[in-house]
């Protein structure tokens, strides 16, 4: 009997034992998978992050090329503002105008058509 006696605590023991290592191990596993969970999630993110950055990094240059187009199109309009008139400018050019009216003004051929005609009435009078 004692050598059962002594079995028995030493069984139960071993039973406790092994109970609490499968307890242990099914940790150990959980925390592996969660481990590899969280690692597969910290890569993809990584990915995401980096295709973000490098379509950003795309747009921006492509701001930046626009922007420099802008400013050589800007400077293009601003130098040939210079060529334009002004309002003023045309003001006086329509007053002159106007007061020039070409459309009065006898052509040459008109003024030797009519000295022509004043000399043959002189010459026809006489």
């Amino acid at each position: 009997m004692p050598a059962e006696q002594t079995q028995d605590p030493i069984s139960s023991l071993l039973a406790e034992f092994s109970t609490r290592l499968n307890e242990v191990e099914e940790k150990q596993r959980l925390l592996r998978d969660r481990a590899l969970l969280i690692g597969e999630n910290l890569i993809s993110t990584k990915e995401d992050h980096e295709l973000q950055s490098h379509t950003t990094k795309k747009e921006i240059t492509q701001i930046n090329s626009e922007i420099k187009q802008l400013k050589v199109l800007m400077k293009r309009v601003i130098d040939e503002l210079e060529n334009f008139a002004r309002k003023t400018e045309l003001d006086i050019l329509k007053k002159q105008s106007q007061m020039f009216q070409p459309l009065k003004l006898a052509r040459i051929k008109d003024v030797e058509r009519m000295i022509k005609e004043a000399l043959d009435k002189n010459t026809s009078k006489k």
